[in-house]
């Protein structure tokens, strides 16, 4: 077995369909250092910063450190490419998702919706301006779209309005699940434009008049992300501050389905953080005189959250391949998130099962995956939203109302 060979085997043992072999040497070096610094730096405190619903301190410039998107060893033996692969992305993102899905989540929302939009929908003035002080995290950024009435109808909803008054806006609405906001220097505010009744962008700062912020208490899934209502309350925003290509709903669901398939990739993750607390906790645990991985029915369960793994990751990697080529395709992203969030949801109820009472206890980790697989199950499209794109491809009818 050669070095790199016996890294893939120590990193990601339950690729059984090894497709980790296809990633360049340079991106297998950069995961392994993500890894290790998840590892010892976070772990320790990991299920106490879950319990406390706190952001492990330095996490957000850790990762910055790391320059994942950049990093010069992303793009080794890729001569001529200026973006990192979309298999990286996966594994990239299945690693983080592995380790801790809220930590996943608020990277992602980071580097995925938040980003995307100013990407997609900036200026090259404000592509200039913004960009690679978001790619380094010089700048924090989140995603406010949806509305405490509006989720997965925001496109046919959005209440929150903007008025033009000259070179200015005046922004008056409310926000609802706005991960990261509290936190963030920039935050990309959708809204309608009270004249022409066509979404909008604008860049909002956290601290700027009329802008209030509070997080939201008690939920039993994503603890660590701070999810926060926003209230705008005739919050000023200058015309050089709208985000010039972002003007229709076609617009906003480029940059939704841009994202959607790291959400498989996440769902992905966990069933592979799930599979790892549930096998480490059998292989301690004894009943009756034995461990009880000994015991067949126990052993039945890993094999299918095994199996569901394996059939997640090769859809993620199929989607990753896809990508690559340009191919973003809506109805394979939503085949991609509703199915692997459906087999995580599976797969984490058969993992807290095999643990028992303790499999409710956060020390375990498994109640950790168990709890956070609610919210994938939810967000980036409903399971019911993304089965109907899908049978809309299917059958040319729109059943969304």
């Amino acid at each position: 077995m050669t070095q790199r060979e016996e890294i893939l085997a120590q990193y990601y043992p339950e690729d059984v369909l090894k497709i980790s072999r296809h990633l360049t040497d340079g991106e297998v070096e950069f995961l392994k250092q993500l890894n290790d610094l998840l590892e010892q730096k976070y772990r320790k405190d990991l299920n106490q910063h879950w319990v406390d619903a706190t952001v492990p301190e330095g996490f957000f410039e850790d990762l910055g450190q790391l320059n994942y998107m950049q990093n010069p060893l992303l793009f080794q033996d890729r001569p001529g490419k200026k973006l990192t692969s979309q298999l990286f992305q996966f594994f990239f993102t299945y690693t983080l998702a592995r380790f801790d899905v809220s930590l996943s989540t608020l990277l992602g929302v980071h580097s995925g919706l938040g980003f995307n939009s100013f990407f997609f929908g900036g200026s090259q003035e404000q592509l200039v301006k913004y960009i690679p002080a978001l790619a380094s995290h010089k700048l924090r950024t989140c995603f406010a779209l949806t509305e405490p009435d509006h989720g997965s109808d925001v496109a046919w909803g959005l209440e929150t309005q903007a008025k033009r008054e000259g070179d200015k806006w005046i922004l008056n609405g409310q926000k609802r699940w706005i991960g990261g906001a509290i936190v963030a220097d920039v935050i990309p505010v959708f809204a309608r434009d009270t004249e022409t009744n066509k979404p909008k962008c604008f860049i909002v700062k956290r601290d700027q008049a009329g802008v209030k912020i509070d997080v939201i208490e008690n939920k039993i899934a994503l603890r660590i992300v701070p999810n926060c209502n926003i209230e705008l309350k005739d919050v000023e925003v200058a015309e050089t501050d709208r985000l010039q290509n972002i003007n229709s709903f076609k617009d906003i669901a480029k940059v939704l389905y841009s994202t959607r398939a790291s959400v498989a990739f996440m769902a992905t993750g966990a069933m592979a953080g799930a599979l790892r607390a549930t096998r480490k906790y059998v292989m301690e645990r004894k009943q009756f005189g034995k461990e009880i991985s000994n015991y067949q029915l126990v052993q039945e369960k890993l094999a299918m959250m095994q199996a569901n793994l394996t059939s997640a990751m090769a859809l993620c990697a199929q989607i990753a391949d896809l990508q690559e080529e340009g191919d973003y395709n809506e109805v394979v992203t939503s085949i991609g998130k509703m199915h692997n969030a459906l087999r995580l949801r599976e797969s984490v109820a058969m993992g807290r099962g095999i643990c028992g009472g303790n499999g409710i206890v956060v020390d375990y980790d498994i109640a950790r995956f168990f709890n956070d697989a609610e919210a994938i199950f939810t967000y980036e499209g409903t399971h019911e939203v993304n089965a109907l794109v899908i049978g809309r491809a299917l059958t040319g009818q729109a059943a969304f109302n």
